[in-house]
């Protein structure tokens, strides 16, 4: 909870100041990608996509889970499709209530993949950047992947 009131007390303190040009955010410009920490143990990855589309293309989702049970471990990492989306994840999610937890966002810096399995059973890393939550693309163009609502 400290990390979180501290954050917000430098978000307060550049408004107070009225800050122009430089934030604190500008130290992660070359990154898409967030932590979340706080979150309910039931939550899925669709649940959390869910939450962090509001403010952008969630491109990729990595909630590390228990090797035993299945069940997420209350962190993981978020890719967004633009950068900007993760100054506005942090600055409006940080702190916000979900299923009675307090969520922890904020910046990363240097994202590393998860290993993957090789082959040859070996873990190793991964060829390609995971984007496990994109949008299928169809006609040169972006589209959802959930069902399409139809009023009745």
């Amino acid at each position: 909870m400290n990390v979180v009131k501290e954050i917000n007390k430098i978000n307060q303190l550049e408004l107070d100041l009225g800050v122009s040009g430089a934030s604190w955010h500008d130290e992660y410009k070359d990154s898409a990608y967030i932590f979340v920490g706080g979150l309910h143990f039931d939550l899925t990855e669709g649940d959390v996509v869910t939450i962090f589309s509001q403010y952008g293309e969630v491109m990729d989702v990595n909630l590390p889970r228990d090797k035993e049970t299945g069940k997420t471990k209350g962190f993981g990492f978020l890719m967004y499709e633009d950068q900007r989306s993760t100054v506005l994840a942090v600055d409006n999610l940080n702190g916000a209530k979900v299923l009675d937890r307090t969520l922890r966002v904020d910046h990363v810096k240097n994202y590393k993949q998860p290993k993957v399995e090789g082959d040859d059973g070996a873990w190793v890393e991964p060829e390609e950047q995971s984007l496990n939550a994109q949008p299928e693309m169809i006609m040169g163009r972006f589209i959802s992947r959930s069902p399409s609502f139809t009023p009745h």
